[in-house]
């Protein structure tokens, strides 16, 4: 396990690698997309359209072992994760192989016993301190189904939820979230959302924009709320969030979310941003097997098929170095919370930030 002290001791060789390219350094947040395959049909998303040789568990395991003991954050994205039969065994291989600190999942929600028991089964088996689930929560009753394309939706998210907090009673490693993508499609009905989440009061809630994505197969798609909008609905949930008592580890991610919605909504009034350290201290590997520094542009900096599943040859290869040059001379973060937590640990005006608010009462 990688504790939080080691993470913070080695934010100036990232920086350096970011500047100057040395040292070289793995990511500490790895996002794995575990299949394209899906069973919603979201407005905001076309990810169930596309279709891939996935990596199979096997070379799943390669990668792994490739990687070493790099990641303190792993995120198992989709389409939907839990349709995969061996998403459990998967998730036990990071934990035995790399020992990260948080392994975090989002789900749609849709197949509530098979949720229910892969769950149970990645508790029995991993020593991970912080394993997520987060629940896919658009909207409330027919809006969130309407957004996510399955009527009957929203009540299946509800009886998951039940489901996840009886078995969180025996696991305190294990928490429970909530995600709300705000976007055109469900502006007025988020203050709604909001309200019911606080009401049943998770460990977590995190409110993303929509946005074009390659991964998604959504550019050039309208799906983004202007800054007036979305500012509505985030300022009504700092407001809930700065009445909220938090203690430990909640207070320490509330005072990160705080900066990452003002990081939004500076991205919407296209200010100058922190500089962007994906391809850096954060990645996507995709079911297909390439290597991108986001979900966001899709560049792909090799497939690791190509480099018999090492992820060094890749991640150090001379395409991957082209890209990240691009990176440093042209890109700022964009508004991936994943991403952003990476980015916003190596920019030391945003970490005094987050420290002023976590040290105030």
């Amino acid at each position: 396990m990688r504790g939080t002290f080691e993470v913070i001791s080695k934010i100036p060789l990232y920086q350096s690698f970011r500047e100057f390219g040395y040292p070289k350094m793995l990511p500490e947040n790895y996002t794995f997309l575990i299949s394209t395959i899906c069973n919603s049909r979201c407005a905001t998303c076309n990810i169930w359209k596309q279709k891939h040789n996935d990596l199979t568990l096997a070379e799943w395991k390669k990668v792994f072992r490739s990687i070493g003991k790099s990641p303190f954050w792993v995120t198992i994205s989709g389409g939907e994760p839990f349709i995969q039969e061996h998403l459990a065994d998967m998730v036990i291989a990071i934990d035995r192989i790399c020992k990260p600190t948080i392994i975090n999942i989002p789900t749609n929600s849709l197949l509530v016993e098979k949720i229910n028991t892969q769950v149970i089964k990645i508790l029995k088996n991993i020593k991970t301190p912080k394993f997520i689930v987060n629940l896919s929560l658009d909207g409330v009753g027919k809006v969130h189904d309407k957004v996510r394309g399955v009527p009957g939706n929203f009540e299946k998210v509800m009886e998951n939820y039940k489901n996840l907090k009886y078995i969180q009673k025996k696991y305190p490693n294990f928490s429970i979230g909530f995600g709300t993508v705000v976007s055109n499609y469900n502006l007025k009905d988020v203050k709604k959302v909001i309200d019911l989440v606080f009401k049943l009061e998770p460990d977590q809630y995190l409110t993303e924009i929509a946005e074009e994505r390659v991964e998604l197969d959504t550019v050039g798609q309208i799906l983004t709320p202007s800054y007036k909008e979305y500012s509505k609905a985030v300022n009504y949930l700092l407001i809930k969030m700065q009445a909220r008592k938090f203690r430990g580890i909640g207070k320490v991610s509330r005072a990160f979310r705080f900066e990452y919605y003002q990081f939004v909504k500076d991205w919407l009034r296209g200010k100058k941003l922190i500089p962007d350290y994906a391809g850096f201290a954060s990645c996507e590997v995709t079911s297909f097997g390439e290597v991108w520094p986001s979900c966001i542009k899709g560049e792909n900096m090799g497939n690791i098929r190509n480099a018999n599943y090492d992820f060094s040859k890749v991640w150090f290869s001379d395409e991957a170095k082209r890209i990240r040059k691009d990176i440093k001379k042209y890109g700022s973060s964009y508004p991936l919370a994943n991403a952003f937590y990476s980015s916003s640990l190596h920019h030391y005006q945003t970490l005094i930030k987050v420290l002023w608010k976590i040290l105030i009462p």
